[in-house]
C-alpha cells in the first residue's frame, strides 16, 4: 500500500485515477459502438458476400492450377 506524505500527492493520485477512468469509459464506448457496427445487417451481408467471392476465387484458382475441370453427368433417362 502506499504511503502519503501530503494532501496534494493524494489529490494528484486521485486526479489521475479519475482520468484513467475517463479514458476507460471512451475505450469501452468505442468497443460498444464497433461491436454494434460489426453487427449491422449491411455489415453482415457484406462480410458474407466478401466470404463467398473469396472461396469461389479460390476454388477456382486451385481448380486451375491443378487443372480440374467439371465433369457433365448423363441422365439415365436419356438417349444416346
Amino acid at each position: 500500500m502506499k504511503e502519503y506524505k501530503s494532501f496534494q500527492q493524494i489529490e494528484h493520485d486521485l486526479k489521475i485515477l479519475k482520468l484513467q477512468q475517463q479514458i476507460d469509459e471512451e475505450q469501452l464506448k468505442l468497443s460498444i459502438n464497433d461491436t454494434k457496427a460489426a453487427f449491422s445487417p449491411v455489415s453482415l451481408i457484406a462480410g458474407s458476400l466478401g466470404a463467398i467471392v473469396q472461396k469461389a476465387v479460390v476454388i477456382k484458382a486451385v481448380n486451375k492450377i491443378l487443372g480440374i475441370k467439371k465433369v457433365k453427368v448423363k441422365n439415365i433417362d436419356e438417349k444416346n
